[in-house]
């Protein structure tokens, strides 16, 4: 029987490609599936099976991402993981900026069992250009009896694009409300939150983490600086791949060099099926588990 593939509540959810080797592609925090289709469909033309789900609670409004923890995100690409590794014996994650960091955080839970990483724009501290000297504060803000409250981050031009012409179509979809194309102008002190535990849970065993990683940050990324892909060459235990793009902004996967992206994306993938994805002790404990 095949196995049947959650890619989340709404239709914005999507699937392209039928390669043998799948990707599964997690969107950001207050973001949607939209962002990474040019991705998706590049990739899929260079031979792959690429999948990108909706998180729980978003597409939605504030309420609905409020209503949920980063439990519930993981959960929710728990679940496209499990059913996508039935289908596919090779299985790539990756995903954009919040999506990076639970890229890693689904591998350290499946060790042996994700071929590689593709980190985009990985946002473990907003401390980007355009973003209020106070961003870097916001751990401690939570700490305090009603922080939560009080943090929120309201999105400003020039959005984490440097394309004149995306930007004025992101910025009226998403003054509009049109969060299933663009996502949410703002991000509530509880989603905040959440995404602080999700990126202390994601550190802790980054050391452990042996997968190899391809790492794609923004030279001049306004939201989050590449600090954050430093970090994670210095605390990933496995062989990391870096490069720095010099002509976009935050959201790499949409923005003036996404081509490169597919491109850089595609060759370190093909790299790892040809080289059959090296064997780790999760491998071997996963073929006793199947041959017993």
């Amino acid at each position: 029987m095949v196995a049947q593939i959650d890619l989340g509540e709404g239709d914005a959810g999507f699937k392209v490609g039928d390669g043998a080797a799948a990707v599964l592609l997690i969107h950001g925090l207050t973001g949607t599936p939209t962002e990474l289709r040019k991705v998706a469909q590049g990739l899929a033309k260079r031979g792959y099976s690429v999948y990108v789900p909706t998180l729980p609670g978003h597409c939605g409004d504030n309420a609905d991402l409020q209503a949920t923890r980063w439990t519930d995100w993981y959960a929710g690409v728990q679940r496209a993981f499990e059913g996508i590794r039935q289908r596919h014996r090779q299985v790539f994650v990756g995903g954009l900026s919040m999506g990076s960091v639970m890229s890693m955080y689904l591998a350290s839970q499946y060790p042996g069992q994700v071929a590689g990483l593709l980190l985009y724009s990985t946002t473990l501290r907003y401390d980007g250009w355009n973003m209020t000297r106070w961003a870097v504060f916001t751990p401690l803000l939570m700490a305090i009896p009603f922080g939560v409250h009080l943090c929120k981050f309201v999105e400003s031009s020039p959005y984490g694009i440097k394309n004149p012409r995306l930007r004025a179509i992101v910025e009226k979809q998403m003054k509009e409300g049109q969060s299933d194309a663009a996502g949410l102008l703002m991000m509530s002190g509880v989603s905040v939150r959440e995404l602080h535990r999700l990126i202390a849970a994601t550190k802790r065993g980054m050391p452990a983490l042996t997968t190899p990683a391809l790492v794609l940050h923004s030279a001049e990324d306004d939201i989050t600086s590449r600090w954050n892909a430093d970090y994670i060459e210095r605390k990933l235990g496995g062989p990391v791949r870096k490069v720095l793009l010099d002509n976009c902004y935050h959201m790499i996967t949409v923005d003036l060099q996404y081509r490169t992206v597919i491109d850089l994306s595609a060759d370190f993938m093909d790299d790892q099926v040809r080289s059959g994805a090296r064997a780790t002790p999760g491998d071997l404990q996963q073929a006793c588990a199947l041959a017993s």
